[in-house]
């Protein structure tokens, strides 16, 4: 094999064995290997595009078979493929999930070939453009380093509500530059020590500024009682709830078990909301008085726990009737406190088939693939005194949905999922810690309540209380301090536009300086 590929091979395993929930151990050099084949491309001719496009792709290929083996257990579990097919569905993921890393290396190869940009310049390009590609290229699992600077505790992470998490991969990413650069300075018996220290330098004064900043947030003024419950439904029991009246009884049982254990535990304090995660009531609330059919069985229950219930479950959208992925606040009588909000930002192939609304053919095709309506887009709840900001599942994985959410005025966000199909490795803290990290960028509370784990509650600060097991059943008492009305973060704002007008402007220079180096050089040449 070609050492360019060797390269790109080792760069997907040193990408792969540093994201959640691995040790970051090689964030800050992980992209060296793959971007030292592309500095060796000299000419913009077919075979360095081939080359460029061909050393990304091995190295997505191999750091999504090492960082997301999840996939192929989830086809196992959700899909019911035998192993075998499951393997063969994984390697497919695999070869399309990230090809921003190889579109990226073709764009900046193009661009710098075109611009005649020295190598130093080069060098200075590639973390705009991979940064770019983080931001724009549709990823089903929406993943980047910036969310390891939260899972290792950096203090660094807190410059989140500034810059955001993707922000924070830009950084790293400039560290990662730094590196090569400080490599081939050393090979060229330049200069290099200096240019080394910049990047660990950089990364120390993050954490100073970091942790200083956290310290001076607003004071909470407010403060709920929250009680999480995860029933730890099983796969097949929740398929089975889904589909008929079989398992229903048996799945809402162990919810209202779980939740009259937990409020025996309280002791007689008030608790405000109960929270049950993503349609942990497995059936159609049809309408918002819960007085009739399987709906009227829980509100017997919410009348004897004299308290508002946060549940997911089923509901229809108001003008095509459609089927939908709900999120319901329930008062302690056993009505809607507000219409519920419907998911908007489906899963592919777990809760709609992509393009299906163009060949309708594929719904009869394919039956198993539910058909979910879309609902309204970021959605906040006035639940009495609170203003919740509602998220089901995957939708706390998107840096906008929340950050339309804190500018619609929300003070605390829930986060109802159901992460069963996943097992116990890799998914469960990836979907976590990402989920956490919105609540840092807006600086909110973020209550998050699974049906399998991980459930918590991340304080506005990035203190994380009590974590759930997984895959066990489990409840637990949350004392959630707020600020009633709080002001918006930088990156609700200006924040959120800083980092790529930076990268814009950064690009213009560098095709600027190439240009005036080049007159410069035709003039001396004269």
């Amino acid at each position: 094999m070609k050492p360019r590929y060797l390269l790109a091979i080792l760069a997907g395993i040193l990408i792969g064995t540093s994201y959640i929930p691995l040790p970051p151990w090689a964030i800050f050099f992980c992209w060296t290997p793959l971007w030292f084949t592309w500095l060796r491309e000299k000419s913009l001719t077919r075979q360095s595009l081939k080359n460029v496009f061909l050393s990304g792709w091995l190295t997505q290929f191999v750091l999504t078979a090492i960082g997301f083996s999840w996939v192929s257990h989830t086809l196992h579990e959700f899909g019911h493929m035998p192993w075998f097919f499951a393997l063969l569905c994984q390697a497919a993921y695999c070869a399309f999930a990230n090809l921003h890393v190889p579109l990226a290396g073709l764009a900046w190869f193009v661009f710098s070939e075109r611009g005649q940009l020295s190598r130093t310049q080069r060098i200075i390009a590639l973390p705009v453009f991979v940064n770019i590609g983080e931001r724009i290229f549709p990823m089903i699992f929406d993943w980047h380093f910036g969310y390891t600077w939260l899972w290792a505790e950096f203090p660094a992470y807190h410059l989140a509500d500034t810059f955001g998490f993707i922000g924070l991969s830009f950084f790293g990413l400039c560290f990662n530059a730094l590196v090569l650069l400080a490599y081939f300075r050393y090979r060229e018996q330049r200069t290099w020590v200096p240019v080394l220290l910049t990047a660990p330098l950089i990364f120390a004064g993050m954490n100073v500024w970091g942790y200083f900043h956290a310290r001076g947030l607003a004071k909470p003024d407010a403060n709920l009682k929250f009680m999480i419950v995860q029933a730890n439904i099983g796969n097949q029991e929740k398929l089975m709830a889904d589909k008929g009246p079989a398992y229903r009884d048996t799945v809402l049982n162990r919810f209202v078990d779980e939740t009259t254990k937990g409020l025996a535990s309280a002791g007689g304090q008030k608790i405000d909301f109960i929270v049950w995660p993503e349609t942990a009531f497995p059936e159609i609330f049809e309408e918002e008085n819960l007085s009739y059919g399987f709906p009227q069985k829980l509100k017997k229950n919410i009348l004897t726990w004299n308290t508002k219930l946060i549940t997911g479950g089923y509901g229809r959208l108001p003008a095509s009737g459609q089927l939908t992925n709900s999120f319901f606040v329930i008062d302690e009588t056993g009505k809607w406190m507000v219409p519920p909000y419907h998911k908007t930002i489906l899963l592919a192939f777990g809760e709609y088939f992509p393009l299906a609304g163009f060949f309708p053919w594929l719904r009869d095709k394919f039956p198993e693939v539910a058909d979910f309506g879309r609902g309204p887009g970021p959605t906040v709840l006035k639940a009495g005194e609170v203003k919740i900001g509602a998220q089901i599942c995957y939708e706390g994985l998107f840096d906008w949905f929340t950050r339309k959410l804190g500018n619609g005025g929300a003070e605390v966000l829930v986060n109802v999922t159901n992460d069963s199909w996943y097992g116990k490795w890799q998914e469960p803290y990836q979907h976590g810690w990402m989920t956490l990290a919105r609540a840092i960028e807006v600086r909110r509370p973020l209550v998050r309540s699974t049906n399998t784990g991980i459930s918590t509650v991340i304080q506005a600060d990035g203190q994380i209380q009590t974590l759930s097991p997984l895959h066990q059943e489990w409840f637990s008492l949350y004392d959630v301090p707020y600020v009633k009305n709080p002001a918006p973060t930088a990156f609700m704002g200006w924040g959120f536009y800083f980092l790529p007008a930076v990268m814009f402007l950064t690009l213009a220079g560098l095709v600027f300086g190439a240009s005036i180096s080049k007159r410069e050089s035709t003039g001396n040449g004269d």
